[in-house]
């Protein structure tokens, strides 16, 4: 497998071998290609990453699913790697970057859009299925496909723009090598505009033709881009025998037109079988194999007829006794048969040599071809096997839906029915309760008829009993007064008459008693019934209450899932509150911040700047993904709290970040950065606040904070440092110009400083001519000293790159040291600035025009810039070097010089404002009162100015020191 990987990806300007990539394919896992890739410099060849990105497009378009897995991981390194062969503008630099970040786009795309394989083959069904029904899918999508389009395209024009089209290019392995990856280009290609006529018509059937303006505007370009490249490819011979490449239409499809879709061909690219090469291998087996034969056919011949070099091989003088000629024309013919049997024998193994290697090459071509169907077979099998896992489960999604959807049914049928039931038997049981009343009423009026009947009862018994007692006194009476029975005949009779009637009325009572017996009878017959029935009545109730309980159980049941269900929502809803709300907090301290007076003194580099801004942004897409799994169910609310999280804390750091970039910045970036910056966090705070509120959680969006991270981003770039323009092989002739250069400043220094001393001499005189006698002789003993310092370093230079570039050049020297390199180009540019600058003040102080001070800070300043110089040269040198020690000793004498220069300069100032005498003879007592507070006013304007220049001069420092390091690449050690 590193044999074939290694054979694939070289150095060599030759297009990959077709049997080395397939190779890779079939047996070369991820893990095992990135472990080869890894090892390979494919930063310092551009060849080799130019076929390792033509390797790695036919892994992600014909290799595993497992390929996109393993390989995402690379990507924030072949975007680095991007960037780097950009610098480039010549051969295969562009080349490499382009295809670099199509890879790129590649691998975001199908991560984005797993259900896209890697060769893009799709059916129209699963096309569908990929944007899930939805028109914002589709639109999405349709945007993301132009993006992919557009990087294959940008491939395919910068390849033919780097290739002589006047000559016949396709036939040179030069050639050859830059179109080959087009292969892979023109699959990709045909599938994607095929998917973008699809998705427009689907989106033209569905939104306003306006809103697509810009779709069919981008689409017309690409059409006009991919016909036109497919058309010139379709014309060299490189691809006429490797591909069959389609040809688009002459006019672009009409997407206002529906019935435009129909007469729409999918573009097909066709591939066909190809007739690979034998190796050199077997070839060398059956030569082998040949020459093996022939000697041994000749060994039997020489057993069978004698060796042909033994003397006098045919002599059959004892035999047959032939004479010499016709021993020789026997010997002649025998001659002349065996040169034909050898021809004969040679035409033989010629042809069965061809026709073996013909038959290897076919086994070989047969090899491959079985190969490659049993891998088209192993991917058919693992994406039918995908395919069917996938179907079941969505069967599985489908009956849990459906058994849903049935449970969800029968629970309202059966809360309607329950309600419905409830309703009767709550009728019933009104009923029952009337009932029962009813019952009760007619059972008290029952009681109470008997009890009246029963105190009738008693009435008659008492009169009876009343009767019989009146009987038995006029029993007695009768009795005693039986003497009088005459004289009571008459009250006899009546006595007997009033007896009878009496009896009449005790007879009358004795029926009306048995009569009331009978009715009390039937009545209490009658209370039992009723008493059975009410009984009866009450366990029915009894009855219809429990299951009235039940009913009302299992309805508080489900209104209690309900509530359940409803606090949950509410308590997930209250969690993205308070997420949204802390959220929001923190961008808007990091508005705050950004006003607040203490902030100002803090300071970012654009480097920063962009990480957190493409931090930011990779977080927002991960947090508008969790958004809208969390509107199509409440329950992912556990992965759209830490996006949201993050999301605040990358934004408010891109905040302070770019405020703080804006603080070292230019005016006008900076206040287009610092305006943005608010935009963004007000952007960020209108978002969260959108969160927060229930019925705006749903149109929530983040596209405003992600625009104006873009456009920070934007900023950014603008402000990262360039750093020097130039080719790390141009850097060792660059610093031989450079230190020249300063060498050259300096002498041209030399001689202004000597015309200067010249004329002033000529024109001054008295103190003047003195101090600039004296300035002038300083300036030139500091132009020696620092001329002796160039010398030092460059014969202190050319030690170190002897003693560290082996058996390389000068030139790969400085290019492999290139940091140090550009050290010294900096050290020497600004001593020969240095010398310049304070040669232009001297000569300034000379004519009367110019400041001492600024004499004595130039001079500071080329001390320093020599300082500069000697610290550059000498970080690589060897501390026992004798050039360090000549350097050093020169570096002292630079600064005697300098010190020199100084001395001279505040004495030649003393001597000149010497003359400035100050008579204040002949002022009155208020002159000499006004004078003191002029003086007195200059001096705290002076104190001022003093301290707003303090300030300033450190603000130039640190300004100066930032840049410095930017250029010398300090941030990024």
């Amino acid at each position: 497998q590193t044999v074939s990987i290694n054979k694939a990806i070289n150095a060599q300007e030759v297009a990959v071998k077709e049997k080395h990539a397939r190779n890779i394919l079939l047996k070369a896992g991820p893990q095992t290609f990135w472990s080869v890739v890894n090892r390979l410099p494919l930063s310092g060849n551009a060849v080799l990453c130019w076929k390792f990105c033509h390797v790695f497009h036919k892994l992600l378009r014909d290799g595993h699913s497992n390929v996109l897995k393993d390989s995402v991981r690379y990507k924030n390194e072949l975007s680095d790697m991007s960037r780097m062969w950009g610098h480039l503008s010549e051969g295969y630099g562009q080349l490499c970057s382009i295809y670099l970040k199509l890879l790129r786009t590649k691998m975001e795309f199908h991560t984005k859009n797993p259900r896209f394989p890697g060769n893009l083959q799709m059916s129209d069904r699963q096309l569908d299925e990929a944007g899930e029904n939805d028109v914002n899918n589709f639109f999405q999508l349709t945007v993301e496909m132009f993006d992919y389009l557009e990087c294959e395209l940008n491939l395919f024009q910068t390849v033919f723009s780097s290739l002589d089209m006047s000559r016949s290019v396709s036939v040179t392995a030069a050639g050859q090598c830059r179109l080959a990856p087009l292969i892979q280009v023109i699959l990709d290609c045909s599938h994607l505009y095929d998917y973008t006529v699809k998705l427009l018509f689907k989106l033209h059937s569905c939104l306003p033709a306006d809103t697509l303006q810009g779709h069919r505007d981008r689409f017309l370009e690409q059409f006009r881009k991919l016909k036109d490249l497919f058309y010139r490819s379709s014309n060299l011979q490189y691809f006429k025998r490797l591909i069959q490449i389609p040809q688009l239409p002459e006019n672009p499809p009409n997407f206002l037109r529906a019935s435009a879709l129909s007469e729409h061909i999918s573009p097909v690219v066709v591939i066909p079988a190809e007739a690979s090469s034998p190796d050199s291998e077997p070839i060398t087996d059956l030569v082998e194999m040949d020459t093996a034969s022939q000697s041994l056919f000749d060994n039997k011949f020489d057993d069978i007829f004698g060796s042909s070099f033994s003397c006098d091989p045919f002599n059959f003088n004892s035999q047959n006794g032939m004479s010499k000629d016709d021993k020789d024309r026997l010997i002649e013919q025998l001659y002349g048969e065996i040169t034909g049997l050898k021809e004969e024998l040679e035409n033989f193994k010629a042809e069965s040599t061809r026709g073996a290697v013909q038959l290897r090459g076919r086994a070989s071509e047969l090899e491959a071809e079985l190969a490659e169907q049993q891998h088209l077979k192993q991917q058919a099998q693992d994406e039918s096997e995908f395919l069917r896992t996938e179907l079941e489960e969505l069967k599985k999604q489908r009956e849990d839906t459906e058994k849903a959807q049935r449970s969800l049914t029968e629970i309202e049928r059966r809360a309607q029915a329950n309600e419905q039931r409830y309703s009767k038997l709550k009728e019933k049981y009104s009923e029952l309760v009337q009932n029962h009343a009813d019952l009760l009423r007619k059972n008290a009026e029952v009681t109470k008829q008997i009890t009246v009947a029963r105190q009738a009862q008693g009435d008659v018994e008492r009169e009876k009993k009343e009767l019989e007692d009146s009987f038995q006194r006029l029993s007695e009476q009768a009795q005693r007064k039986a003497e009088v029975l005459e004289t009571l005949k008459r009250e006899l009779a009546a006595s007997k008459q009033e007896l009878q009637v009496v009896q009449g009325t005790l007879e009358s009572s004795t029926q009306a008693g048995a009569e009331q017996n009978t009715r009390i009878a039937s009545l209490e017959q009658e209370r039992d019934r009723l008493s059975r029935a009410a009984e009866q009545h009450r366990d029915e109730m009894a009855a219809l209450q429990a299951e009235l309980q039940q009913l009302q159980d299992t309805l508080s049941s489900e209104q209690e899932k309900q509530g359940l269900q409803q606090r949950l929502a509410q308590e997930q809803l209250s969690l993205l509150q308070g997420t949204a709300r802390e959220a929001e907090r923190m961008v808007q301290d990091a508005l705050t911040r950004m006003e607040d007076p203490a902030h100002i003194s803090c300071t970012g580099s654009a480097d920063c700047l962009l990480s957190r801004t493409l931090a930011a942004s990779e977080c927002a897409e991960r947090l508008r993904d969790a958004h809208s799994k969390y509107l199509l169910d409440g329950a992912a609310v556990g992965s759209l709290l830490p996006c949201l999280a993050l999301f605040a804390h990358l934004v408010s750091d891109t905040l302070l970040q770019g405020s703080a970039t804006s603080h070292v910045a230019p005016v006008e970036p900076a206040d287009r950065l610092l305006e943005l910056c608010k935009q963004c966090g007000s952007a960020a705070v209108s978002y969260l606040s959108a969160l927060q509120d229930p019925g705006t959680v749903a149109s929530a969006d983040c596209s405003l904070v992600t625009a104006c991270l873009g456009q920070i981003s934007a900023i950014g770039e603008e402000l990262r440092p360039r750093g020097l323009d130039v080719r790390q092989e141009e850097l060792g002739d660059l610093v031989d110009k450079e230190m020249a250069a300063t060498a050259a400043a300096i002498e041209t220094a030399s001689a202004r400083i000597e015309e200067m001393l010249s004329k002033a001499r000529a024109g001054d005189t008295g103190v003047k001519l003195e101090v600039n006698e004296r300035i002038l002789g300083s300036c030139t003993g500091l132009m020696q000293a620092i001329h002796v310092l160039v010398l030092a370093s460059k014969d202190l230079q050319r030690e170190i790159v002897e003693s560290g570039r082996g058996a390389a050049s000068p030139k790969e020297f400085y290019a492999k040291n290139s940091r140090w390199t550009e050290g010294l180009i900096s050290a020497s540019k600004a001593v020969g600035w240095g010398a310049t600058v304070m040669v232009d003040a001297a000569d300034l102080v000379v004519q009367g025009k110019g400041t001492f001070e600024e004499l004595m800070v130039c001079s500071r300043e080329i001390a320093a810039s020599t300082a500069q110089l000697v610290a550059a040269s000498k970080v690589k040198a060897d501390k026992d070097s004798t050039n360090l020690c000549k350097l050093q000793q020169a570096s002292r004498g630079v600064n005697q010089a300098t010190a020199s220069v100084v001395a001279s300069t505040k004495a030649g100032k003393s001597q000149v404002e010497e003359k400035d005498s100050m008579d204040f003879s002949g002022m009155t007592l208020t002159q000499i009162k006004r004078q003191e507070m002029d003086s007195q006013v200059r001096v705290l304007e002076l104190e001022n100015q003093l301290q707003k220049e303090r300030q300033k001069l450190g603000e130039l420092r640190k300004k100066h020191y930032e840049l410095a390091g930017v250029a010398e690449g300090w941030e990024e050690e």
